[in-house]
């Protein structure tokens, strides 16, 4: 049975008309012409040309129904037909303004046939940016749930700017040639959106800037501009990168094709993705790779088609990975291919993708000798397109250490699910690579900041981090939820993973993990999710999965406290003297902040640097609310900020507070702000424990 206790941000049981659901087999897989490739010393048994594992018998005790169907190009083109031909009357069921029209993104499906459709919306025909949202429909066509990228509602707009577009765009290339761009002009006329990402919706532009960041790699800079005031609102990068490592695979098949008596890196079974060289250049396209004899490369940097050979392999290898165990036929669902570009640039350290063309590029590392096109950079990069396809959680805050944390995740599920004995799955990033000059990895999942950068557990001020740092949160809850906490050797790698409050958490297994996170990213997650967000899109998912009494449900939500976000499950805390203050505090709708005290005595000294604070929050929506504890002598922790994306009802969360420069004894205070209008709710209890 499908478990709801864990909502999205909305439901609603008013009904839809019965869409059409109805699909037909699913199509075969074209077959491939394989190639061998020389790469290096290696078994003459590439992996590439082995089915991929089963998983299934890994997943446990999971709800079939809840599991995404596998959907072909024409099943899925089919859907989305259907969810067009009934927006007009979802909008109405979800009662959208007069003004407000809703554009299908995507449609996934489970087998039990409950359809999740992710929608955009405009208003007035203006787009809207952070007004995403997935509806989740029954197989009889009612509506079950809804999941907003953003809580306000959507109406009284003026959309007549109070600025012009040019000074948008001026504002727009400042911001640019502060990140290092040199492009003196936008790539496109400032448009006019309505921006409500951040809550109440106002009329704005967004200005695109192009030309190169200061490392080389291309710059898409948006910038969103208040279209009243000229403010800057918000800016995000659209060039999506990440750094990996040249590992030669060994003796792989790749996908080609032959015309004649020449032969092009044409994946024709894998939507035709293409591999081209770009010969150092930073524009277009590049060259196709071919060639006479249909061999790529000799396993040294120094001839230009091995590199090729590497990202066309690593490319196959996430195209099977996300077909063959998530049902994805491609990055997109709809069966095309994107193209890879190597040879990026002179002496380029990093690769990205690109949403403008549809593209992974890889550049060839220091002294042009590295490529980074290891089965981990492809795979992260390719893993940038299907989250623009899906979730599309904006590349800055925390819903961009959210999407740079997926593209680690599965980089890390495709390269473990490859088994290539030359690049066996491991949870580090870069490792093969000697990025930093001492042989250590560019990022460690089970212990991030051990990279000297990267944030093991979340703060408040993690939304300020960048985006390959921040990221650190959600690759150790991943780590943990699949492999556990402590010291472990897998696979000839030494692990060793804390929990932020000192508790520990017992993995699910690695193929678990993934499923979970996949389903959440394709059906719980939007451009505006956060970490709170995260736990509560992934907690329904496991509930919906395995049941919300199950061991995994649990997990989960161990994995997520053991990196600071949430409480253990079941009020689980360490032990210690606690002081707890049950009585009822209501708080007012966008009112004024009310606190709830606990005297503590009889501890001596100094509070702890892992004060643990309890709090039992009952509200409607939870986002509106902002909670501080407040020393004896007044000082402010923040515990909790506003977020228009933290869609769920409740604060039921156990925060660590480092509190070692107060004085233990005295009244603490819980103070709680509500700081929006039409929710309601009270302090239900506030407790504090000293470890």
């Amino acid at each position: 049975m499908r478990n709801t206790s864990h909502r999205p941000a909305s439901h609603s049981s008013r009904s839809v008309r019965t869409r059409a659901t109805a699909v037909g087999a699913l199509s075969a897989v074209a077959a491939l012409l394989a190639v061998a490739v020389q790469a290096g010393p290696a078994s003459a048994d590439g992996p590439a040309a082995k089915a991929a594992p089963a998983v299934a018998q890994k997943l446990g005790k999971v709800d079939p129904g809840s599991l995404a169907a596998k959907l072909s190009p024409a099943q899925r083109a089919e859907l989305i037909r259907d969810a067009n031909a009934t927006k007009a009357e979802t909008a109405e069921d979800l009662k959208l303004g007069a003004k407000e029209k809703l554009v299908v993104r995507d449609v996934t499906k489970d087998r039990d046939g409950t359809v999740h459709t992710r929608y955009e919306r405009t208003y007035d025909g203006l787009p809207v940016l952070g007004g995403d949202m997935v509806v989740q429909t029954t197989k009889s066509g009612r509506t079950e749930g809804v999941t907003k990228a953003a809580k306000a509602q959507l109406k009284g707009v003026d959309t007549s700017a109070d600025i012009k577009a040019s000074a948008a765009e001026k504002q727009a290339l400042g911001a640019a040639k502060a990140e290092g761009s040199k492009k003196t002009d936008a790539d496109r006329a400032p448009r006019k959106v309505v921006w409500m990402a951040e809550g109440k919706p106002v009329l704005a532009y967004e200005t695109v800037v192009g030309g190169l960041q200061h490392d080389g790699t291309p710059n898409e800079l948006h910038v969103i501009t208040d279209a009243a005031t000229g403010k800057k609102l918000f800016q995000w990068q659209g060039i999506e990168n990440g750094t990996g490592n040249t590992q030669y695979s060994g003796t792989v098949t790749l996908g080609s094709s032959q015309s004649g008596s020449n032969y092009t890196l044409t994946d024709a079974g894998r939507g035709n993705h293409k591999t081209y060289n770009l010969n150092r250049g930073t524009s277009g396209t590049g060259t196709l790779f071919s060639g006479p004899d249909d061999v790529w490369g000799n396993g040294q940097p120094s001839n230009l088609e091995t590199a090729g050979a590497d990202a066309a392999y690593g490319a196959q290898l996430t195209w099977d990975y996300y077909k063959n165990v998530h049902g994805r036929s491609g990055i997109r669902g709809d069966g095309v291919g994107a193209y890879s570009r190597v040879h990026y640039g002179n002496n380029y350290v990093n690769a990205f993708w690109s949403d403008a063309c549809f593209c992974m590029t890889y550049g060839d590392g220091s002294g042009n000798s590295k490529p980074l096109t290891s089965i981990d950079v492809a795979a992260h990069e390719m893993t940038h397109g299907v989250t623009a396809a899906t979730g599309n959680m904006t590349y800055s805050g925390e819903s961009g250490g959210l999407n740079e944390a997926t593209s680690d995740i599965f980089a890390a599920a495709v390269e473990f699910n490859a088994n290539n004995p030359q690049d066996k799955g491991d949870y580090l990033v870069g490792e093969k690579i000697d990025i930093n000059g001492d042989g250590t990895p560019l990022r460690y999942m089970d212990k991030p900041s051990k990279d000297g950068s990267s944030k093991d557990s979340w703060y408040s001020g993690i939304g300020n981090v960048d985006v390959h740092y921040s990221s650190g949160v959600a690759n150790h809850f991943y780590y943990l939820l699949s492999e556990g906490s402590g010291a472990k050797e897998i696979d000839g790698v030494q692990y060793d993973s804390p929990t932020s409050d000192g508790l520990p958490v017992t993995g699910i297994g690695r193929d678990k993990a993934s499923l979970i996170w996949f389903k959440a990213l394709t059906t719980k997650f939007t451009t505006t999710t956060n970490y709170a967000a995260a736990r509560t899109g992934t907690l329904a998912v496991a509930g919906e999965l395995y049941g919300a009494t199950s061991a995994e449900y649990k997990a989960v939500a161990h994995a997520w406290a053991a990196v600071n976000v949430g409480s253990r499950p079941g009020g689980e805390e360490p032990g210690g003297k606690t002081f707890e203050n049950t009585a009822d505090v209501n708080i007012p709708d966008a009112g004024a902040a009310v606190t709830s005290s606990v005297d503590v005595t009889g501890v001596t000294g100094n509070a702890p640097s892992a004060l643990k604070v309890g709090v039992d929050i009952v509200h409607t929506w939870r986002g509106d609310l902002q909670v501080d504890l407040v020393a004896p002598d007044g000082t402010n922790y923040r515990l909790k900020s506003t977020s228009s994306s933290d869609s769920a009802d409740n604060v039921k969360e156990t925060y660590t507070v480092n509190a070692s420069s107060e004085v233990a004894n005295g009244s603490w205070k819980l103070k709680v702000q509500d700081k929006a209008r039409q929710d309601t709710g009270y302090i239900n209890s506030f407790k504090l424990t000293f470890p």
